[in-house]
């Protein structure tokens, strides 16, 4: 129900509003004299009556309209402001359980612990989400299946509770990129266009995907106009991406080689990341944010807001006035009382 621009969340409570008359429903206080000349006419009295009941009618108003719950209902708008839209794809095989590793071998440090990549990976995100507060995440965790645990979202509570959850429990065996890559470009579609649109994989492993999934990903990419990031957290510091003079033959039949290769095949904008500790890992994040703050429409939603508070304080107001007014009133009596009382004795 809507009356004066509000929302009521108890709208039977404006059945109450006829109560507003009863300040006109008071005793008559005239007398009944020998002759009316000995009472003298007083239009500005007669005014202060007549304001007083008008306030007292309002105040009964303001204390049922704030019981009937006024609100101003949830809505969205629209705004321009600097960022991009962002989905973000978390690798949780068992591998990102483990930590960096150099000179060729796995350090092995405590499965799970403060230095394995999943939990890098959090604590950077995290700092990378609150640096863009324009910014619109959506979330996909992948393993053997991937997981869209959050949908394009400006809530940024959520986006930092969907990635705190990202990193609990231990990681599964297998690996299925190219289900989470697809997942990641299936949340833009229907999507109205805003801005950027970027797609950050971050992952310790590569896949080599079948000829569907290749012409899937390359159309989807393609169409919703995609950015991808990959930040590669790599297992062993030997292998690079790219091919580099002098190399291990061996490096070349690698998944994350032709994962690279196939990414850079697609004709999108497309920019990997070869990570090997906490400091190059904070790079990348950098990079991305530097590149990524263009202009854009932001969709903010507005917060149901409680009016009632209006109604009180305009009734307090109204209250105070007429609360004085009684306290005018009754020293003027006893004023007059005590003026009466010395000029007759006097007398």
């Amino acid at each position: 129900m809507t009356l004066f621009g509000f929302q009521w969340a108890s709208p039977l409570a404006l059945y109450l509003l006829p109560l507003i008359a009863l300040p006109w429903f008071t005793h008559r206080l005239e007398k009944t004299i020998v002759w009316n000349k000995f009472v003298p006419v007083d239009p500005i009295s007669n005014m202060i009556g007549l304001t007083f009941k008008i306030m007292a009618s309002l105040v009964l108003a303001c204390l049922i309209l704030s019981l009937a719950g006024p609100y101003l209902p949830e809505k969205k708008v629209e705004r321009v402001g600097e960022g991009a839209e962002v989905v973000v794809l978390v690798d949780r095989s068992r591998s990102m359980d483990d930590a960096f590793a150099i000179k060729g071998q796995l350090i092995m440090g405590k499965v799970g612990g403060e230095d394995s990549k999943r939990r890098v990976a959090k604590k950077y995100l995290q700092e990378f989400i609150d640096k863009r507060p324009d910014d619109r995440f959506g979330f996909v965790l992948f393993s053997d299946k991937a997981l869209d645990l959050l949908p394009l979202s400006y809530n940024k509570q959520t986006i930092h509770a969907t990635v705190d959850a990202s990193a609990l429990g231990k990681g599964l065996s297998e690996t299925n990129i190219a289900k989470a890559l697809i997942k990641a470009a299936e949340m833009y579609q229907g999507q109205t266009y805003r801005g950027s649109r970027i797609v950050v994989l971050v992952s310790d492993g590569g896949q080599e995907f079948s000829d569907e999934d290749k012409a899937q990903i390359t159309e989807l990419y393609k169409q919703e106009n995609l950015t991808l990031y990959w930040l590669y957290m790599r297992t062993l510091t030997g292998m690079t991406l790219d091919k580099t003079p002098g190399e291990n033959d061996r490096w070349g039949a690698t998944p994350e080689r032709k994962l690279h290769t196939f990414f850079k095949s697609i004709g999108i904008p497309y920019l990997p990341f070869e990570i090997g500790s906490m400091k190059s890992f904070s790079e990348a994040i950098d990079t991305i944010d530097k590149q990524q703050y263009q202009t854009m429409i932001v969709e903010e939603t507005l917060p149901k807001e409680n009016k009632a508070y209006l109604f009180l304080i305009i009734g307090l107001v109204l209250m105070l006035i007429l609360m004085l007014a009684q306290f005018y009133t009754a020293w003027g009596v006893r004023k007059a009382h005590e003026t009466i009382t010395t000029e007759s004795a006097g007398f």
